[in-house]
């Protein structure tokens, strides 16, 4: 569930105050995993990730879903509690520190999610969409793009818990994985050596031509 977030609250601000805490978010934000599962994807030693993840839970950011018993031990798998939907006047307020270390958590989780989507033919749909917009702004355009994003946000979360609601009604309905991603962001330079165009790229699976 996505819901209003204060960061600067000091259980929400304990919680993203470690760079592992916020890897460890960023992981369980739509999966369920364990500590050791998560270590091994982090390449981060598993007690610094079991004392996190217990640190995370206690401040009920993270709740546990099952448990599994693993050669006499007992495994625990945790997934998100809420999917936080931070505030502008609290994005504003974090410290560019903590800003830089849950940004690349977020572009972590979302590099690898289209990974697997590219090696699983995640983009065959004829209406799956990848583009890349860029332009020079002024601050009434940005504040105009910003604001069409938010809206449009809050129609694809109303859309997905309409979709939601169908399939707990329907159990046999057929079903699949989706994700979208947004962002807006400054940058990057033209020093970069990109194009500065608005490189616009659609990506849609076409069916060879037979020849006549």
């Amino acid at each position: 569930m996505t819901v209003p977030v204060d960061i600067t609250d000091p259980r929400v601000a304990k919680a993203y105050a470690h760079p592992l805490r916020i890897h460890i978010l960023t992981m369980l934000d739509d999966r369920v995993a364990s500590p050791s599962e998560i270590a091994g994807e982090l390449g981060a030693p598993l007690t610094h990730v079991s004392y996190h993840v217990r640190q995370l839970a206690g401040l009920g950011m993270i709740k546990l879903v099952r448990t599994t018993p693993r050669r006499g031990a007992v495994e625990h798998h945790y997934t998100a509690k809420i999917r936080p939907k931070i505030t502008d006047r609290a994005w504003g307020q974090v410290p560019e520190i903590v800003k830089k270390e849950m940004v690349a958590g977020w572009v972590q989780q979302v590099g690898a999610h289209v990974s697997d989507a590219v090696s699983d033919a995640g983009f065959d749909r004829a209406d799956a969409h990848m583009s890349r917009s860029a332009w020079d702004l002024d601050e009434k355009a940005w504040k105009a793009i910003a604001k069409e994003l938010a809206k449009t946000l809050e129609k694809i979360e109303r859309i997905g818990a309409e979709a939601k609601e169908r399939l707990e009604s329907d159990p046999s309905a057929e079903t699949f994985r989706a994700t979208a991603v947004m962002m807006l962001f400054e940058g990057p330079s033209k020093a970069a050596g990109l194009p500065a165009d608005s490189g616009i790229r659609r990506h849609k699976r076409r069916r060879a031509k037979t020849a006549a």
